[in-house]
C-alpha cells in the first residue's frame, strides 16, 4: 500500500512539474491571454463542440493539482465562451477539481499534507468542526484563506464529502460570474480592435466586474472584524 501511495505522489508531483516546465502554467497568465487572444478564439471557433469540455477538463485538472491559474482560467472562460457559459464552465471545472483534490487529500495525500500544513489547518479546524457547511460556504464567498487551503483542510479534518461539495459549488458562483464577466468584457474590447493597454481596464465592460470583485475582496475584513467582536463578546460573557 505504501508503494502505491508513493507512486501516486510521484505522478501528481510529476504532472505539476511538467505543467511548469512546459510553460503551460505561464501560458495562462494575463500577458499571454491578451497576446494570444486570436489564437484562442480561432481554436474555439474550429472546435465548437469539444472546446467547452476541454476547457472544463483543464480547469478541473488545474484545481486538482493546485496550480495557481484559477484567476486567469476564469478570465479565459469569459473571453472564449462569453459571460454565462464561461461562468458555468468555470464553476463546474473548479468544483470537479476541488472534489477530486478533496478525495486525493483524504486518501493518497493525507500523510504528506497533514504534518506540512498542520498550523494553517488548525486555524480552520474550529469553524469547520462546529458548523462545517456554513463556515465553508462563507470561506468560499469571502476568500479569507488561500483557495488551495480551503480545498484541503475540510478533507484533512474529516468533513463529509456531501456538505463539502454543496458548499463548494454554491460558494464558487459569485466570484466565477464576476471574473467571467471581466473576461467577456476583455474579449469584446479586443474583438473591437482595441489595443492591449492599461487604459483598456477602464472600459465599463471590464471595470465594472473588477469593481465587483474588489467589493468581494473587502468582505474578509468585515468577516475578521465580526469574528473579533464575536470572540470578545463570548469572552466577556464567560
Amino acid at each position: 500500500m505504501k508503494w502505491l501511495r508513493l507512486a501516486g505522489l510521484a505522478v501528481i508531483f510529476g504532472l505539476c512539474a511538467a505543467a511548469w516546465k512546459t510553460g503551460a502554467v505561464q501560458a495562462l497568465y494575463w500577458p499571454s491571454l491578451v497576446a494570444h487572444h486570436s489564437m484562442w478564439m480561432g481554436y474555439v471557433s474550429a472546435h465548437r463542440r469539444a472546446a467547452p469540455f476541454e476547457f472544463l477538463a483543464v480547469y478541473a485538472a488545474a484545481v486538482a493539482l493546485s496550480l495557481p491559474v484559477g484567476l486567469w482560467l476564469s478570465l479565459l472562460g469569459g473571453l472564449l465562451f462569453g459571460m454565462w457559459l464561461g461562468a458555468l464552465l468555470t464553476v463546474l471545472g473548479a468544483w470537479v477539481g476541488a472534489v477530486l483534490l478533496f478525495l486525493l487529500a483524504r486518501g493518497l495525500l493525507a500523510p504528506f499534507f497533514e504534518p506540512k500544513f498542520a498550523r494553517q489547518i488548525a486555524k480552520l479546524r474550529p469553524g469547520l468542526a462546529q458548523n462545517g457547511f456554513f463556515y465553508l460556504l462563507a470561506l468560499r464567498l469571502m476568500p479569507v484563506f488561500p483557495f488551495w487551503l480551503i480545498n484541503l483542510a475540510p478533507a484533512l479534518i474529516g468533513m463529509r464529502l456531501a456538505p463539502y461539495a454543496l458548499a463548494t459549488l454554491l460558494g464558487m458562483v459569485p466570484v466565477s460570474i464576476v471574473l467571467s464577466a471581466a473576461g467577456a468584457g476583455l474579449g469584446a474590447s479586443l474583438a473591437s480592435g482595441a489595443r492591449p493597454s492599461a487604459e483598456m481596464m477602464l472600459r465599463p465592460e471590464i471595470l465594472l466586474p473588477l469593481l465587483a470583485l474588489a467589493a468581494l475582496a473587502v468582505l474578509p475584513a468585515f468577516w475578521r472584524r465580526w469574528q473579533s467582536r464575536r470572540h470578545t463578546h463570548a469572552t466577556d460573557t464567560a
